[in-house]
């Protein structure tokens, strides 16, 4: 069975080790946007880059003849998520998504919860504050002209110079983060504000503990909408899901 996932996420990655393991039941390729610019590659077929919206991937669906689409994005790449959807309805190809749950607030943290990086550049005030931002370095336009905080920027990759706020410092860093790291960096930085993505999973969960244990702020941006399909919250269901799909085709041929 022919099979595209979609993502360079932990979730994405837990998957490409289960795959590489079934390989003659799966001939999987992966595809990744190119963001990063030294990704982990599995040992299975890689292209990097896009498809050209919509209509590109329909093409290369059909094309390669996919029989199956993992969408195992990042839960803010509400692009080609929304491009998987119609993609794959026009090609008539299977398609799932791997959305790993939110996090939540506990009564101990100190959340202020907004919808966007604009209303989260609006929230740190004009008070300088010392802020760890966690957001990526595609989102850090808003916070350029947000006030004289002292920044800290924590990235996979260098961002772009003329997108830092003023005076910005770039620690290069690739998760997934320990609880204890997470404090020590808090401490040592004087961290009174970390500004983040709700975007779940456990590879950075730790700075939200940390923060909940020195009492540091945290500005929790919400997930963007996304276009609706049939979604899973790990990898082993999208496993499941995958076994399913081969067995019924398998039985299908049987049949014939």
């Amino acid at each position: 069975m022919r099979v595209l996932v979609l993502g360079g996420t932990t979730e994405a990655r837990q998957l490409y080790t289960l795959l590489e393991r079934h390989a003659a039941r799966f001939d999987t390729t992966v595809s990744l946007a190119g963001v990063t610019r030294a990704p982990v590659l599995p040992a299975l077929a890689v292209r990097i880059g896009g498809f050209g919206g919509a209509d590109g991937l329909r093409d290369w669906l059909l094309a390669h003849r996919i029989d199956a689409v993992v969408d195992a994005t990042h839960p803010f790449a509400t692009q080609i998520s929304g491009n998987a959807v119609r993609a794959c309805a026009a090609a008539h190809v299977s398609l799932l998504r791997v959305e790993r749950p939110g996090w939540a607030p506990t009564p101990d943290d100190r959340w202020t919860l907004v919808p966007d990086m604009q209303a989260a550049a609006r929230a740190l005030g004009a008070k300088p504050r010392r802020v760890l931002l966690t957001v990526g370095r595609k989102d850090l336009l808003p916070f350029a002209g947000a006030g004289a905080h002292d920044w800290l920027l924590r990235s996979v990759d260098h961002p772009d110079a003329s997108l830092l706020p003023p005076g910005c410092r770039v620690l290069l860093a690739r998760g997934p983060f320990a609880e204890a790291e997470e404090e020590v960096l808090l401490r040592r930085e004087r961290i009174d504000v970390i500004v983040t993505k709700n975007s779940g999973g456990s590879a950075t969960r730790a700075k939200l503990a940390a923060a909940r244990r020195l009492g540091v702020a945290v500005i929790m941006v919400a997930r963007p909408p996304v276009a609706c399909a049939h979604t899973v919250a790990d990898t082993l269901a999208a496993m499941a899901w995958l076994d399913g799909l081969y067995a019924h085709g398998a039985a299908t041929l049987r049949e014939v």
